[in-house]
């Protein structure tokens, strides 16, 4: 059975740094592609951040990049996200997403069918 779980959300000031992890089980980091995607109230799920584990090539949407980066550790088959300089619009439940369907990187959100049960990040301005 696969199983995500996340951990290291919480509340920060704007300017602030958290790094959220994504512990997979079940599955090894085998999947061609890991990543983070976000929901804040009221809007739809966004892709964040994404990683190739073939190459450890990344990815990142245009309102994160160059402030936040998604790694993943094979050792301990998991994957993080740091997240620096957060703004007040990074409030958000974060979840990690994978799928063995999806061979190469995609944003869109409906990609993914396995996820984690989120955790909740909340950036104070």
């Amino acid at each position: 059975q696969v199983q995500l779980v996340e951990s290291g959300g919480g509340l920060v000031q704007a300017g602030g740094s958290l790094r959220l992890s994504c512990a997979a089980a079940g599955f090894t980091l085998d999947y061609y592609v890991e990543g983070w995607v976000r929901q804040a109230p009221g809007k739809e799920r966004e892709g964040v951040a994404f990683i190739m584990n073939s190459d450890g090539s990344t990815y990142y949407a245009d309102s994160v990049k160059g402030r936040f980066t998604i790694s993943r550790d094979q050792g301990k088959n998991t994957v993080y996200l740091q997240m620096n300089s957060l703004k007040p619009e990074d409030t958000a439940v974060y979840y990690c997403a994978t799928d063995p369907r999806v061979r190469y990187v995609s944003f869109d959100p409906k990609e993914y069918g396995y996820w984690g049960q989120g955790t909740q990040v909340t950036v104070s301005s």
